[in-house]
């Protein structure tokens, strides 16, 4: 027992005062549970399962696999607790407060739980990586309404649909012949409507039937945004116009004319008549989707406008850009907001969270940046926003589209490297985590164990065993459609006989009008999704490379057959 100092002036009172025992024999010492808690014991008859299945393959000549159990991540972050803790609480704001030890992890509650502590929001820690058995760029995802579980469409035209809880794959449909640009499911949760980069735009079902598909633009749509009541979406293409439809009679309303280049994205205001879109032009333009006509524009940027995203209350809006910066402007004022730089390359994509003032960027270097918009304002001396976490190495390539869970706790990104990931809330006492506020989060081990792919390991930021080799340049803005960088290189090493998806007599060198087999080193960036999937190589090689690959879904929803010719481009 610690005893007081007597040169310290004491003041507590003198009952507060730690005092000797007066009987020593009686203090209590336990006799009991004197170690610390064991691991339960390893069920005998799973242990001779795994040995009967490790002999198996060894008898067939296969490789043992390490079987790894899946981690449930953030299991409905604490919701249960939550509701139980609103009918019992003392007051309407008591919440327990975090500790930093992991027999706490049980009682993080979910964001929403804590209203004025962004850091809760932050969903920096890897969790699992999903990719598709063939290898495609992932152009959009989201989250089903109901949070269970995630959409993604990739430039092959495919739907996928991964476990929202476990993060494995469910199923796979071919809902487009040409790649999927743009979708987003009606406010109500009962319709998705998706678009493509022919311009097709197609109805489907929460069970993936394909209700209706028509023609809305001659070029490729690039946005798709539905109104708050869901009676009408909007649409934005390359051909420089915004369309309005009609929902139920899929019915074209109007058309907006006045951007001078591809319009790229385009959102409706979560509550209000408002559309605001951005382009190639390097113009954000705000529009009345009643009378068609231009509101407000604003030319802040350099060049050309990837992404917008409203915030949850409809105050701010935040593009992204080409121009290497996201910007957030107050629509109340109709000025400027925020300046975000931090980006070493051009920012793709940009979402907010949907509890907290959280803006989260995503960049063709395959950063993700979180940006905390809660605090006060840069000063004069300062003026530019730190990020409030770094994911330096969060994939190989651009980030086409990222989501929140419609709870906050999870977070899912696709990118150009063909990967989804997911990814979650750091942990209260988690020993692996180094993440510190503000600074680069170093790569972590990825755990590939139970995919539609091999059971490798990998490390975000870095190749797949091999060296990603790419048929390509940089973006050249006179000619997408250029046939000598339209056709992708074998992906594995320098011999396109070693890699996975290799066939012979199916996109060999031959194809690519050289006389080498060997893909020549990319020199700069990635290309971007259009020099790597252009129109005329996709018409040439669905007719006659790949046609009789293998079996698959014989068209938009309608069945499948293990027999018949698999659609769209791999």
């Amino acid at each position: 027992m610690p005893t007081v100092d007597a040169s310290i002036p004491v003041l507590l009172p003198s009952s507060s005062i730690p005092r000797p025992p007066s009987h020593p024999h009686l203090e209590w010492t336990p006799k009991r549970y004197l170690s610390d808690p064991q691991p339960p014991p390893m069920d005998d008859a799973r242990v001779l399962e795994q040995e009967m299945a490790a002999a198996r393959q060894l008898q067939d000549g296969k490789a043992v696999k390490k079987t790894r159990p899946r981690r449930t991540v953030d299991f409905n972050a604490g919701m249960g607790r939550w509701n139980l803790l609103r009918k019992h609480r003392p007051n309407s704001t008591y919440v327990p407060s975090m500790r930093p030890a992991p027999p706490f992890i049980a009682d993080l509650l979910p964001p929403i739980a804590y209203p004025g502590n962004s850091s809760t929001s932050l969903c920096t820690k890897f969790i699992h990586t999903s990719t598709n058995k063939i290898r495609c760029p992932v152009n959009v995802v989201t989250w089903t309404p109901e949070g269970r579980r995630v959409l993604t469409g990739s430039t092959s035209g495919e739907f996928t649909l991964w476990n929202g809880l476990t993060f494995n794959f469910e199923t796979i449909l071919q809902a487009h012949d040409s790649a999927v640009r743009a979708f987003q499911f009606t406010h109500s949760g009962s319709f998705l409507a998706s678009a493509d980069q022919n311009g097709i735009i197609k109805y489907f079902q929460p069970n993936m039937n394909n209700l209706t598909a028509w023609a809305g633009h001659r070029e490729a749509i690039r946005g798709l945004s539905f109104s708050p009541d869901d009676r009408r979406f909007a649409t934005a293409s390359d051909d420089s116009t915004i369309r309005i439809w009609s929902f139920e009679e899929s019915r074209e309303e109007s058309v907006l004319t006045g951007h001078g280049w591809d319009v790229k994205c385009v959102e409706w205001h979560p509550s209000k008549g408002l559309l605001v879109s951005g382009g190639k032009d390097n113009q954000i333009k705000f529009w009345d989707p009643r009378t068609g006509a231009v509101l407000s524009t604003l030319h802040q940027h350099k060049n050309t406008i990837q992404g917008l995203a409203w915030s949850p209350n409809g105050n701010l809006v935040a593009s992204a850009s080409r121009d290497q910066t996201v910007r957030v402007f107050d629509i109340r004022a109709m000025k400027e907001f925020r300046v975000l730089r931090g980006h070493k390359k051009e920012v793709c994509s940009v979402t907010w969270h949907p509890v907290h003032p959280i803006l989260v960027s995503g960049g063709s270097e395959g950063a993700v940046l979180h940006w905390d918009l809660g605090g006060p304002e840069p000063t004069t001396s300062q003026p530019i926003t730190q990020p409030r976490a770094t994911l330096s190495q969060a994939h190989d390539s651009n980030i086409w589209s990222m989501a929140f869970h419609p709870m906050g706790h999870l977070f899912v990104t696709a990118s150009n490297d063909h990967t989804t990931r997911f990814w979650s809330r750091e942990r209260p006492g988690d020993a692996t985590s180094v993440f510190s506020g503000g600074g680069e989060k170093p790569p972590e081990i990825i755990d590939m164990s139970g995919q539609d792919d091999e059971d490798d390991a990998m490390v975000p930021g870095f190749s797949y065993g091999g060296t990603n080799k790419w048929w390509g340049k940089e973006e050249d803005p006179v000619g997408l459609g250029d046939s000598s960088y339209s056709q992708r290189a074998p992906l594995s090493g320098d011999d396109p006989m070693g890699s996975d998806d290799f066939i012979p007599g199916f996109g060999s060198a031959d194809n690519f009008g050289g006389s080498s087999a060997v893909a020549p080193k990319q020199s700069g960036p990635l290309p971007g999704q259009e020099e790597m999937w252009t129109a005329d190589s996709r018409s040439e090689s669905r007719g006659e490379e790949w046609g009789n690959r293998r079996g698959g879904w014989t068209g938009r929803g309608r069945g499948y057959n293990p027999n018949g010719p698999r659609r769209g481009r791999y």
